[in-house]
């Protein structure tokens, strides 16, 4: 297991913006916390990302835990190494309205190997019925170090 360095979140917000494809860019992700193997980002609910049926695409939510997941995994490395995602595994288990505002994803590496990083994402969006966060998705994570 690799021990990060202590943790810059300048460095992982520099990351957002220089790391990822151009259109990454588009979901307007936001670093809310960090810690060495976890990162919390806020995904803001905007029209170019909510379809047909009034609730944020699927899509948008893998890509947003699929870029929170490597930014976790940058945490915990304490540098930028070029990972490719091996699997991605996706439940979601309630919407996310378009009128939630943001969606909260939390990234979490499991274990780390010398080739092979498992994670763990949840996405809470708010309910507003209960008035608290609620679970919208949740996804299980392999990436290839290379």
């Amino acid at each position: 297991m690799t021990i990060a360095a202590p943790l810059d979140k300048a460095f992982l917000e520099d990351a957002l913006v220089n790391v990822f494809a151009e259109w990454v860019r588009l979901l307007e992700l936001r670093l809310l916390e960090a810690r060495p193997g976890e990162v919390v980002l806020a995904l803001p609910v905007t029209p170019r990302h909510v379809h047909a049926g009034n609730v944020m695409s699927g899509q948008t939510l893998m890509a947003a835990a699929d870029t929170a997941m490597v930014l976790a995994v940058m945490s915990q490395l304490g540098e930028f190494r070029p990972m490719t995602t091996v699997q991605m595994n996706t439940s979601f288990l309630r919407p996310v309205a378009a009128g939630a505002g943001s969606a909260r994803i939390t990234a979490t590496v499991l274990r780390m190997g010398r080739s092979l990083v498992f994670g763990e994402v949840h996405i809470h969006t708010h309910d507003e019925k209960r008035g608290e966060a609620v679970l919208a998705a949740h996804a299980t994570t392999t990436y290839a170090l290379l």
